[in-house]
């Protein structure tokens, strides 16, 4: 029964019929729709994305049809593929996944190996999005950026080091920077916090050293899985 997934519905001796490039074309755009599908749930895609995602099966599968076991042809195809990616902007790792899935799906359905695809795309759908609703705890997730304004004459150097030790687990001073005509100074840190409980006693603390004026604690500006 299992076997019969690893039979493609014709073999590269076989003349490829209308029938055949009919079947292999709408498995590949009833796929493509599945991963598109996959890669927009809970996120927000593009439209044109979508749509790349939709067509990039069959569009394979015609290369791949006409190359057949010619490996001129192939090399030259490989290399126009190549090319694609000098044209693309970088892209998220949930995006570069769903564009080798659609082409590894065309792949499959080019040599008619129909059944082996659908399941395969099925599988690989189902954990991305069953992965759109686990969280997976990052030691990232409790980094934090610090913006502390102090007055002139305080010395920041060491000020804070004991409320550092008792709310974080590391810090490290990234900038400083004048302001108000040079009678208060900007403060930015990296911190990693040791819970997020404590944020607001954090912040009175750091209010009683600062004379209680202006402190921010933000999320560190990064991308979502860039690759």
């Amino acid at each position: 029964m299992l076997d019969s997934l690893f039979l493609p519905v014709y073999t590269s001796t076989d003349q490829i019929t209308a029938s055949v490039y009919l079947v292999c074309s709408l498995a590949s755009l009833a796929l493509g729709a599945v991963i598109a599908f996959a890669a927009g749930f809970r996120s927000r895609q593009s439209k044109s994305f979508m749509l790349a995602l939709l067509l990039i099966p069959v569009i394979v599968q015609m290369v791949i049809m006409l190359v057949n076991d010619n490996v001129g042809a192939g090399v030259a195809v490989m290399g126009a593929f190549s090319l694609v990616r000098f044209r693309s902007a970088p892209g998220s790792a949930k995006e570069i996944v769903s564009i080798f899935l659609a082409m590894a799906t065309g792949l499959a359905t080019a040599k008619g190996y129909i059944a082996l695809a659908a399941v395969f795309v099925i599988v690989i759908s189902l954990i991305m999005i069953i992965s759109t609703y686990v969280r997976f705890k990052e030691k990232d997730d409790l980094v934090r950026e610090l913006k502390i304004t102090i007055p002139e004459d305080l010395n920041y150097a060491h000020e804070f080091d004991d409320l550092f030790d008792t709310y974080t687990k590391r810090s490290k001073l990234l900038n400083v920077k004048t302001t108000n005509m040079g009678s208060l100074y900007k403060l930015s840190y990296e911190v990693e916090l040791k819970s997020e409980d404590n944020v607001q006693s954090f912040i009175d603390d750091l209010r009683t050293r600062n004379g209680n004026l202006e402190i921010a604690v933000l999320l560190p500006a990064v991308s979502e899985g860039v690759l």
